[in-house]
């Protein structure tokens, strides 16, 4: 099957679960599309299983390389449509925080992670060796700012917050994946670990992408102050995310983090200098449209990719035991971050209980955990990230709005 006809069925499968979310269940978008996609993930497989279904039914999923349609194609857009309604000032105000949780944070979490889950696995007869556990760590830390963004709009988290959550989500998944590389690279070479490569690969993906990222959205600044055209200066918002992305991979910086920078920068200096009203409405539409697309279509993805795991007695538990392990650490790193930062600033009431259980973890993980080179651990890491990715969505994703309101309520 084609790129076209695969395209044509996620699409078709994303509006035919979007509708059927709106008419039954009627929760956000993504968690109902994801919810409708597991079920019919989970009843092709159990029609296949008393052999009323055929493994063909499917098999044109196979085809989609869920990795690299995320990671190399559609996080961009979806990054770069998050951060342009970003306020610049509010993040301002939250970059210290934002700063420890997206790098330090990301750092304890993984080691917390790989250390209990080395002695949790042991313990179940599922041996994984130390280094794929530090691997799992350093791709289940970061926060998916895709799932975060999609949830924190109906969650009703107080503002301070919600711009801690969302800057942390914007900028940690680039730490992550260095961190993830620096660990499957010692796990797959025989000279190890090298502490001077690291930082390298870390300069050059973060600081690299985060300069690449203002310096084209700066050009692209440039270019909207001349025009007053609508439909040119949306293609030129276009231009900057596909270019600016290929180019990122080109110069081996972090893609991610570009997007970050130039959607910040367009969406604050760009849209109050640069933009008629006219403009402004447009973009928002266009870039507003693409993200419900783009996210409909990636949360689908992730209910099918179901299909593909192969999921052991002895896996499944891993996972069910790693969700509170991943809860623990998660809230361990955001307690040391608050508990330091808080010796200069205040923070609202519940700051890490609401961080902690709204740190929601999605597709990128999933997306890291296909990218394990092949061999007996990586069937068990993408099976208990994706158990513990699916109970993120849903039970996290869906309960985030009922705890805060029920955590403020109790205070008042």
């Amino acid at each position: 099957m084609d790129l076209f006809n695969v395209a044509a069925l996620l699409i078709s499968f994303s509006a035919l679960f979007a509708w059927l979310n709106q008419r039954t269940l009627r929760l956000p978008t993504t968690i109902g599309v994801m919810a409708i996609a597991l079920l019919f993930s989970l009843g092709l497989l159990a029609l296949g299983r008393f052999g009323l279904a055929s493994p063909e039914w499917f098999a044109w999923f196979r085809e989609v390389e869920f990795a690299p349609t995320l990671l190399d194609g559609m996080l961009g857009f979806l990054l770069f449509a998050g951060a342009l309604h970003v306020d610049l000032g509010d993040l301002r105000e939250q970059r210290w925080v934002v700063s420890f949780l997206a790098t330090l944070g990301v750092l304890l979490s993984t080691l917390l992670i790989a250390v209990a889950s080395w002695g949790l696995f042991g313990a179940i007869g599922l041996q994984l060796p130390w280094v794929w556990c530090l691997a799992f760590g350093a791709l289940i830390s970061p926060t998916d700012p895709i799932a975060v963004l999609a949830v924190l709009k109906q969650a009703g988290v107080p503002k301070s917050l919600e711009t801690k959550i969302v800057g942390e989500s914007l900028f940690n998944d680039g730490v992550g994946l260095v961190v993830f590389l620096v660990v499957v690279g010692a796990a797959t070479t025989e000279g190890g670990f090298d502490p001077s490569a690291a930082l390298g690969l870390l300069l050059q993906e973060a600081v690299g992408g985060v300069a690449l990222g203002l310096v084209l959205g700066s050009l692209a600044y440039g270019m909207l102050r001349t025009v007053d055209s609508p439909q040119v200066e949306v293609l030129i918002t276009l231009a900057l995310v596909t270019g600016g992305y290929a180019l990122a991979h080109a110069l081996h910086t972090s893609g991610p983090l570009a997007m970050v920078a130039a959607g910040l920068l367009i969406g604050n200096h760009g849209r109050r200098f640069a933009m008629s009203d006219a403009t402004r409405d447009n973009l928002d539409t266009f870039w507003e449209l693409v993200d419900e697309i783009l996210n409909a279509v990636l949360f689908v993805m992730i209910g099918f990719e179901l299909l593909l795991l192969d999921f052991t007695p002895a896996r499944l538990v891993a996972g069910l035991l790693a969700i509170p392990l991943v809860l623990g650490a998660r809230t361990i790193a955001v307690g040391a971050g608050v508990s330091l930062l808080r010796i200069r600033r205040t923070f609202s009431p519940h700051a890490v209980k609401i961080m902690a259980w709204g740190g929601l973890r999605g597709g990128i993980s999933v997306a890291l955990a296909l990218q394990v080179p092949a061999g007996p651990e990586r069937e068990v890491i993408v099976s208990i990230t994706y158990t513990v990715v699916a109970f993120s969505i849903l039970v996290q994703g869906l309960s985030l709005g009922p705890f805060v309101r029920r955590l403020y309520r109790n205070r008042a």
